[in-house]
């Protein structure tokens, strides 16, 4: 991260970015291409070798399986090792972004985070005209796993750190801890570290045919236990090498060390990487003792819970002027075809894949209010459900990707006019996705609150149209 770089906005790549290796437990050769993508995205996978092309969100609620890496999972389409990526992005401030795969599996490359990092700061990165919403934890929140002895826990911190601690009862390993006290440290502290195992867990995993693209590059393997020359030869042939060692400190002959504590640094990037999958970027810190896969993601899950049942998410969305909006009205001008007098929202205050919150202030200079009710000025109720479908409008074609699209009317259910709107009121317009968006087709809910109360609420469709066609 550059020393310009402001940690409260939101990013996305300067360009698309591509890059190409092999799985390493499925052994297959991957195309993966990173996209930039509008604000409130998120990270998403898209597996574009599949029928219908299925796009998969970065979720801890969608994790399939951590046996050997985190594996994400919709319907048939999978995503596996999703964590040394995700790292990547994390470590580098990307909140936005499209991964375009014609595989099942991240490439490994050196089984690092280094190669990805190289990628986003040769591609370059931009900042976003959008607030970032950082997530402070408020209490402890724990997570134990007593067959593993895994402990961990999330402090409240005014920023995001991660202390790891690892005991395999390796004589070679011994005991190791790796630290990191702000994100900016990542790419040099952290992101180089590459993925180890134990040579008891190599053979077992070559018995089961199930690192098909291993290479003796793209892990450090530990040896803490004597070798015969038949188990030498049988490694070597399985990795088509003509011979192989052991190096004095017992690792596999492999490249030096990147650290001393390189295996409990690459923990902390598994937990970087794991932890994006919560969905809110926060502002804690992590201790983390002897950690694995499974466990972060336990992990992620609790804390998303924590966000969730603590945001009140169906409660009023809290407006403070003082805010910067995720869109002014420059950029809604820039999405949304109206103009004076139809255009109804001032200012967009949150955004996400599935809802939007935006601001209407009514004044009493409105042309509505020279033919509705003189001297009785009130708000027509069809406007304020029009506000809500400008609103919504925004949220659908943020989601669309590249190109310029207009939004109709299908259908409105469920309308009910609760308060009067006046002049003077701000609106609080927000639209909940019901269902995700497809061909185009949008279900939203959409609530009007006005002074901390609902005014106006219904069920809108719409549909989305690619401009000219």
């Amino acid at each position: 991260m550059s020393s310009t770089f402001n940690p409260d906005k939101q990013h996305t790549l300067a360009a698309e970015a591509a890059i190409s290796g092999t799985g390493l437990h499925t052994g297959i050769l991957v195309d993966m291409v990173l996209k930039p993508a509008n604000a409130g995205f998120g990270i998403q996978f898209q597996r574009i070798d599949m029928p219908n092309k299925p796009v998969i969100k970065a979720d801890c609620d969608l994790v399939t399986d951590t046996s050997r890496g985190t594996t994400l999972q919709v319907g048939d389409a999978k995503v596996s090792t999703v964590e040394h990526l995700l790292a990547a992005l994390v470590g580098m401030g990307i909140d936005n972004i499209l991964i375009e795969l014609n595989g099942p599996e991240i490439p490994i490359i050196d089984g690092s985070s280094e190669p990805f990092i190289e990628l986003i700061e040769q591609t370059g990165i931009v900042e976003q005209d959008a607030a970032k919403s950082w997530y402070s934890i408020d209490e402890n929140i724990y997570h134990y796993d007593d067959e593993k002895r895994v402990e961990m826990v999330a402090l409240p911190s005014i920023d995001y750190q991660i202390t790891t601690l690892i005991d395999f009862n390796s004589p070679v390993l011994g005991t190791q801890h790796a630290a990191l006290k702000n994100m900016k440290d990542f790419k040099a502290e952290i992101a180089p570290c590459r993925t180890f195992c134990f040579l008891h867990e190599l053979e077992m995993l070559i018995d089961h045919n199930l690192i098909k693209g291993g290479d003796i590059n793209n892990a450090i393997v530990v040896v803490d236990k004597p070798v015969t020359e038949e188990e030498m030869k049988r490694l070597a042939k399985a990795f088509k090498r003509e011979k192989m060692e052991i190096k004095s400190e017992g690792y596999l002959n492999n490249l030096e060390l990147r650290f001393p504590n390189e295996p409990a640094r690459h923990k902390l990037l598994d937990i970087v990487g794991d932890l994006a999958l919560i969905g809110y970027p926060i502002k804690a810190r992590i201790i983390a003792n002897r950690p694995g896969h499974s466990s972060n993601v336990a992990f992620a899950k609790k804390i998303k819970q924590y966000i969730k049942k603590n945001k009140h998410v169906k409660d009023v969305p809290v407006y403070d002027p003082n805010t910067p909006p995720v869109y002014p009205l420059e950029h809604i001008e820039k999405t949304l075809p109206h103009r004076y007098p139809f255009l109804l929202v001032d200012k967009i205050i949150e955004l996400s894949d599935k809802h939007i919150v935006g601001i209407k202030n009514v004044t009493f200079n409105e042309w509505f209010f020279q033919g509705h009710f003189p001297g009785n000025p009130v708000m027509p109720g069809v406007l304020q459900i029009e506000a809500l479908a400008q609103t919504g409008g925004i949220l659908c074609i943020n989601a669309m990707g590249q190109g310029t699209y207009d939004t109709y009317f299908l259908k409105i259910d469920n309308c009910k006019f609760k308060a009067m709107v006046r002049p003077g009121d701000t609106m609080i317009l927000k639209m909940e996705l019901i269902s995700p968006i497809r061909r185009g087709i949008c279900e939203m809910k959409g609530t009007v609150y006005v002074g901390g109360k609902v005014a106006t609420e219904g069920d809108l469709i719409a549909q989305v149209v690619k401009r000219g066609s």
